[in-house]
């Protein structure tokens, strides 16, 4: 009996120590979770939210226009930014009278907290193989319009974010 015992432990132990790894692989290679420290995506996004971004998602695509994505950020690549992808290679970037353009036609955002007050930016054109990011909520983000890097890269993408669900605090006591 003491050997049957011994086998079963062993085998639990096993079954636990190959889920840890499996754990381990799928975040480091195929989704992670990043905690949203500012408002600057709100009302897509809220502060504190936390949000599963899929590591392979561009692996045999191109990122698109409108994709919420994880990378880091141009001017200080030790921080990571999430954002909204508004304008990817050869398009021409303007925002006037708070309105944005791409290519010259007027853009509908439903997503966006607030109208924009900033009222004039561009035209600037993005470089192939580039993205052109914004946050939703236009007039508190800190993004393309005003790094000093203006692009992001595809290769620097993480992700793209897949799930967002909110900070549960009371789990967090």
């Amino acid at each position: 009996m003491g050997k049957r015992i011994i086998k079963e432990i062993i085998s639990w132990i096993l079954v636990f120590g190959i889920a840890i790894i499996l754990a381990l692989l799928i975040e480091r290679f195929v989704i992670f979770q990043v905690q949203v420290p500012t408002g600057s995506m709100e009302n897509t996004i809220m502060t504190g939210d936390k949000v599963v971004t899929f590591r392979l998602s561009y692996l045999f695509s191109d990122p698109k226009r409108g994709d919420i994505v994880v990378f880091p950020f141009p001017d200080n690549e030790k921080d990571d930014y999430i954002k909204r992808i508004i304008g990817i290679g050869g398009d021409i970037i303007e925002i006037k009278d708070g309105i944005l353009y791409i290519n010259n036609e007027q853009v509908t955002e439903d997503y966006l907290l607030e109208p924009m007050i900033e009222q004039d930016f561009g035209p600037i054109e993005v470089p192939d193989g580039c993205y052109f990011m914004m946050g939703d909520n236009r007039n508190t983000s800190k993004d393309s319009r005003v790094w000093d890097n203006k692009f992001v890269k595809k290769e620097k993408i993480k992700g793209k974010a897949i799930l967002k669900y909110p900070n549960f605090k009371w789990l967090n006591k």
